[in-house]
């Protein structure tokens, strides 16, 4: 009996990067535009992205004090999410990233609580 690990699952991410304060609107849409073909190229599927703009950073990196944000939403393979977080690492407009896994909102609701018989007669 074996087993075969299917590695072409495909699975929605959400990134979030934090760009050099130092790059302009124009030069942040083109990182954005070079990270869609990157999906796209791979048989990803770009669900959502937002730039967030410039905001400080609540501790210095390196020597920036701010960044650009941009958030994405994406359908990917494992494979290409590694090679997606290679480029991020590897490129100098990057301060920092972190992809997650998106999670069903469904699922983190929270239940309300039952209230004991015994416990409403001791508040009444």
């Amino acid at each position: 009996m074996s087993f075969a690990i299917v590695s072409d699952i495909m699975q929605i991410y959400e990134t979030v990067l934090i760009l050099k304060p130092v790059m302009s609107d124009p030069e942040v849409a083109e990182f954005v535009e070079k990270a869609k073909l990157v999906i796209s190229g791979e048989s990803g599927e770009l669900i959502n992205h937002e730039v967030w703009g410039r905001r400080k950073l609540t501790h210095i990196i390196g020597k920036a004090r701010e960044g650009v944000y941009v958030y994405m939403k994406y359908r990917a393979t494992p494979a290409l999410l590694r090679k997606m977080s290679h480029n991020f690492s590897v490129s100098d407009e990057v301060i920092r990233d972190m992809t997650v896994v998106a999670q069903d909102r469904k699922m983190r609701e929270k239940k309300p609580k039952k209230i004991k018989p015994a416990a409403a007669a001791v508040q009444a």
